[in-house]
């Protein structure tokens, strides 16, 4: 699997703000809403996997250091740093329309086999 890349870029709705999402009292973006655009920017970088196979969040260490208001786009970059046999880390930053940084994280995920791994819930 060679070294990869991902952009996701989404409208800021009322339903992703820190007050919507329980994270503060502020309807802004909220650091909930911006992880998950993270984890899910950061899935698509994965790439072809093998039938069967997905991938799962471990970690996720993250700075959220400025706000954006509702209506605002967040544009989300997501690189695959490395992978160490089932383990991929990657490097992921938001920022808004004019390019300045709004959130940063460094993220890891595993490889796992789907069913395997859903029947160990049971």
């Amino acid at each position: 699997m060679s070294i990869m890349k991902a952009k996701k870029e989404i409208t800021v709705t009322p339903e992703l703000s820190a007050k919507a999402l329980g994270s503060g009292s502020l309807m802004v973006y909220g650091t909930p809403a911006m992880v998950a655009l993270m984890e899910e920017t950061a899935q698509m970088a994965v790439g072809e996997l093998k039938e069967g196979e997905t991938t799962v969040g471990t970690l996720v260490n993250v700075k959220h250091v400025k706000a954006l208001a509702i209506g605002a786009k967040a544009i989300c970059t997501a690189t695959m740093l490395q992978q160490e046999g089932r383990r991929l880390t990657f490097h992921i930053e938001v920022t808004n329309e004019a390019g300045e940084l709004l959130g940063e994280a460094e993220h890891e995920r595993f490889i796992v086999d789907a069913n395997r791994f859903m029947s160990k819930l049971n």
